[in-house]
């Protein structure tokens, strides 16, 4: 661990870059509040209206859906954007068509897997469907990779902005809209989970176009290549490998709940595992603002400013993540009971999920550069870090079963198993990606630890009061404490900026 951040203001060169990362950093923490705000209410509502089964159903289905998304996608939410720096000395208009090469080819992919899908459906659904409406989930699939590949291109010009309507306003609040309109049509009642999920999907990608079409606007001269997009397909495993992997251990452990367990144990993991996921966002979606700063130094061989970089956005990743974690895993019953008195026995889940999350920080950041570095070194780790996650996660669960324990035990058998995977890959990233760049990439400083004990306390004050004051006054108040002595005792001026006005930065480096 290091110490208070350092004070010296950052070189000319790299001023640009770091006007970026601040720009994005500050945009994506305001959508992760805006998410959080529209994306509690499904769960809520979902849980109330529709109960604790058929939200399991929905789980099972949805990280089955996102996976072969994102497989559709092509890795093309990093590559995209090293390809159009490749290809910086060509004109616009054949930038552009290399950004419809790469849509063209998630449409094909995603027909033949929405094809494959509609005939063996079982993998979506281990454990049955809750109405007739349930299969065109599958629909999905082409809108989620589309949106990938739009948001990727709008990132390219640092247009963090459309990455945020989409993901954290109109996602987020089309589907808690649209599963409480679902519930009140008769006809679609037994299908509404699955119908809202696919609205919000479809909306999200419209909100992308809008703002692809107006940055980039539509093709010209463009044709299909078929050897181009084989080639391109080929090309995009590596990337596409190290995607499917790195949320596959976000999704793995609900799937494998599905087949082994009761859609009841799905039910009570998944509202555990959505409501810690939100940090988890919060951390991913910076990547995109990442991936062109990145790219652009590696073509000039700058490792010790891409070194520099990881480290500045992984601490302003695990300092925020942390905090939202302290604040929801303290007065986690009360967190679990919105979903319900069901749910509640889910807390500890919650609790392990959330330590995941903050965890898994330095391992998302490392890999943001080890995709261009160590392509096939970084999916081999992911890969020894997604089959581990899935011994561990059966083992802990056949032995929660064997104990006769009930839902909350196997859901947080699952939890464990993800924290003790996710660990193990940040550190080991980590060493890698220190080792190549030859300088330290560490996210870790000396605050966190005072910060963390200051929230403590201040949970274990909160959580005497009634359930609803836990909510409406503990959790800010875990917060304030939290956020005050890393704003005081963690945070350098470089890390402030990332709350101040873009044209702060370039008074303090001019």
């Amino acid at each position: 661990m290091s110490g208070n951040a350092p004070e010296q203001i950052p070189p000319d060169e790299e001023r640009e870059d770091m006007n970026a990362l601040v720009k994005g950093g500050r945009t994506n923490t305001l959508g992760f509040v805006l998410r959080l705000i529209g994306g509690i209410p499904f769960l809520f509502i979902g849980y109330r209206l529709y109960g604790v089964e058929e939200m399991g159903r929905f789980a099972s289905a949805v990280v089955v859906i996102e996976l072969f998304a994102l497989i559709c996608a092509l890795g093309e939410k990093r590559g995209l954007a090293q390809r159009l720096t490749q290809a910086a000395n060509e004109d616009g208009p054949k930038r552009t068509n290399l950004i419809y090469d790469a849509m063209f080819a998630s449409l094909v992919m995603s027909a033949i897997i929405v094809t494959l899908l509609a005939i063996f459906p079982y993998p979506i659904f281990p454990n049955g469907t809750s109405g007739r409406w349930d299969m065109l989930i599958i629909g999905a699939i082409p809108a989620f990779a589309l949106t990938e590949i739009l948001l990727a291109a709008q990132a390219y010009r640092f247009d963090i902005a459309t990455t945020v309507r989409a993901r954290a306003v109109v996602e987020p609040w089309m589907r808690s809209i649209a599963v409480v309109a679902f519930f009140f049509i008769p006809a679609l009642r037994d299908g509404g989970v699955a119908l809202a999920y696919l609205a919000a999907v479809y909306a999200a990608l419209l909100t992308a176009a809008w703002s692809f079409l107006r940055t980039y606007g539509p093709p010209k001269g463009w044709r299909p290549r078929p050897q181009y997009l084989v080639r391109l397909v080929g090309q995009a495993f590596p990337l596409a490998g190290a995607d499917v992997i790195e949320r596959g251990t976000r999704l793995m452990d609900v799937f494998l709940l599905g087949l082994f367990t009761s859609p009841t144990a799905v039910g009570i993991y998944y509202f555990a595992k959505e409501i810690a996921s939100l940090p988890q966002k919060l951390k991913t979606s910076f990547e995109p603002v990442l991936s062109p700063v990145i790219t652009k130094n590696l073509k000039t061989g700058n490792y010790a400013a891409i070194a520099s970089q990881v480290q500045q956005v992984g601490f302003w990743i695990i300092a925020l993540q942390l905090g939202i974690a302290l604040a929801l895993a303290i007065p986690g019953e009360a967190v679990m009971g919105l979903g319900g008195p069901a749910i509640v026995g889910g807390t500890a889940a919650l609790a392990l999920l959330l330590i995941a999350e903050a965890v898994a920080s330095m391992a998302v950041v490392s890999e943001g550069v080890l995709v261009y570095i160590a392509k096939k070194r970084n999916l081999g780790i992911s890969i020894t870090v997604i089959v581990l996650q899935a011994v561990l996660t059966v083992s802990f669960i056949l032995l929660a079963r064997h104990w006769g324990m009930d839902e909350g035990y196997l859901a947080g058998g699952a939890a464990m198993a993800l924290l003790l995977a996710l660990g193990f890959s940040s550190l080991i990233k980590a060493l890698l990606l220190k080792s190549l760049l030859q300088a330290p990439v560490g996210n870790l400083r000396w605050a966190l630890v005072w910060a963390t004990g200051a929230a403590v306390l201040m949970g274990q004050a909160a959580i005497l009061l009634p359930e609803w004051a836990e909510l409406v006054f503990g959790i800010p108040a875990i917060i304030a404490v939290y956020g005050w002595i890393i704003w005081t005792r963690g945070f350098g001026p470089e890390d402030r900026l990332l709350f101040r006005k873009s044209n702060k930065l370039d008074e303090q480096s001019g």
